[in-house]
């Protein structure tokens, strides 16, 4: 019975990735549609049909997806006009003012600026700055979602306690100046942090598969924004600076002292909103981007692996080589997990399918040989917090990856559904919150905080 339940969750979820491709419906019609849904197959269910025979009556009564769109487009023509403006015309569901997300964005993009100000000129030490740089901002990102979810007494509570817990791990352990533990903990408290704002983004509902999809499409998409956000200060901010110079005025401290601290905290959550209220239109664009840099990386990934079987002794390959490198199997799992979430989950098998199994299976290469190399320098050169923390990571992406390449290599022979790539990916994704914390928690005590 389970498993019967578990087939109509996966189902729904593609029936409802399907719809939410439809630009003319909103993600509000998409939910009221969804529990439209949900009351049909309910009704079918309790005349004894079962789970798949209700699931397909349901839809049959809802109508043709196709004539769905077109009968929002019709009634809701203006939509695919207004998602390009920045404040949309009529009220929220709830019955707000227009204006009042945009207000309350500005105040919360000026405050996380205010706040990291204040870091700056309170804590003297650049180690201590960056261990609270993120529960700077984190705060104000929360907030956002907080009110956009309206979160419940509960969910709120669950990011207050850990939340709470990292800022006092943070701040109260005794770090060796320059020690490898803490700059383990400015590197993984972000890790965290991120996932914590992701219990926020998905209003506490952690077990939906749907949502913490969401959380991934979410991810990448504010990570295109912020990049655009950024380009385009840059550019703004070097002719500002360029003109006062001619002019002899020296503008760099007002840049150093001000605009950046407020810009560079304050865009992320301009960003963060900017997706909220476009997610169609980045949308658009995703499998674009997928597709062009999914065969680069490979030809990357593939060129790397070279160098690295040809470098000659394991135990010789550089530190700082291996930290690269992990970085770009980092990025190259942001690709995959971005890639899966553009993509349409009722699609049949094609190319780029293949293309993403040869992505994986590169990366799955590069692990390994990289394992290799830490596993030779640990037993030659004994351990470190550097180089558990480094082998942990690997480990996880050695999985991580090994079971994303068999369920794709399921999914393009038919013996497997997408649906269920995408559940792993996000039933996984915990799995390194959970060891950035340990990485933050435990390693410092563990290695006597040097």
């Amino acid at each position: 019975m389970m498993e019967l339940h578990a087939d109509l969750e996966a189902q729904i979820d593609r029936w409802r990735g399907y719809v939410q491709r439809r630009q003319a419906i909103s993600p509000a019609d998409v939910d009221e549609l969804e529990d439209h849904l949900r009351g049909q197959i309910a009704d079918r269910q309790a005349t004894g049909l079962d789970d798949e025979e209700a699931f397909l009556v349901a839809i049959k009564r809802l109508g043709s997806l196709d004539a769905v769109s077109r009968e929002f487009a019709r009634e809701h023509s203006d939509r695919l006009w207004k998602q390009l403006l920045l404040v949309p015309d009529e009220a929220d569901d709830a019955g707000a003012p227009p204006w009042r997300e945009l207000a309350l964005v500005l105040v919360l993009a000026v405050g996380a600026g205010i706040a990291v100000k204040a870091g700056l000129s309170w804590l003297d030490d650049g180690a201590a700055l960056g261990r609270n740089l993120g529960l700077f901002v984190f705060p104000f990102l929360a907030a956002y979602f907080g009110w956009k979810r309206r979160l419940t007494v509960h969910v709120v509570a669950t990011l207050l306690v850990p939340f709470a817990a990292l800022a006092v791990v943070l701040n109260v352990y005794p770090f060796a100046s320059g020690g490898s533990t803490e700059l383990l903990a400015v590197l993984h408290a972000p890790v965290v942090l991120w996932l914590l704002a992701g219990v926020a983004y998905v209003g506490g509902r952690l077990r939906s598969d749907r949502r913490r999809m969401d959380f991934v499409r979410f991810t990448g998409e504010l990570a295109i924004y912020y990049t655009l956000l950024a380009l385009g200060g840059a550019v703004l901010i070097g002719l500002t600076l360029a003109t006062l110079q001619l002019m002899g005025i020296d503008f760099e401290p007002v840049l150093e002292d001000w605009i950046l601290p407020f810009a560079v905290p304050g865009a992320l959550v301009v960003a963060a909103w900017l997706v909220e209220a476009k997610q169609n239109v980045v949308e658009n664009i995703a499998p674009v981007l997928t597709r062009v840099f999914t065969p680069l990386t490979i030809i990357m990934l593939l060129a790397l692996l070279a160098v690295l079987t040809t470098a000659g002794g394991l135990a010789a390959i550089d530190r700082e080589l291996l930290i690269l490198m992990d970085a770009i199997l980092v990025l190259v799992l942001c690709l995959l997990l971005y890639s899966i979430s553009a993509r349409d989950p009722l699609a049949a098998p094609g190319l780029f399918d293949a293309l993403q199994l040869v992505l994986v299976l590169a990366a799955l290469a590069v692990d390994a040989v990289m394992l290799t190399a830490m596993l030779t320098r640990i037993a030659e050169f004994g351990f470190s917090p550097n180089k558990i923390a480094a082998l942990g990571l690997n480990l996880l992406l050695l999985v991580h990856l090994v079971r994303a390449a068999w369920l794709t290599a399921g999914f393009l022979r038919g013996r497997r559904t997408f649906a269920a790539l995408e559940h792993w990916q996000t039933r996984y994704l915990p799995v390194y919150g959970a060891w950035a914390a340990v990485v933050v928690v435990v390693f410092p005590p563990v290695f006597s905080f040097l």
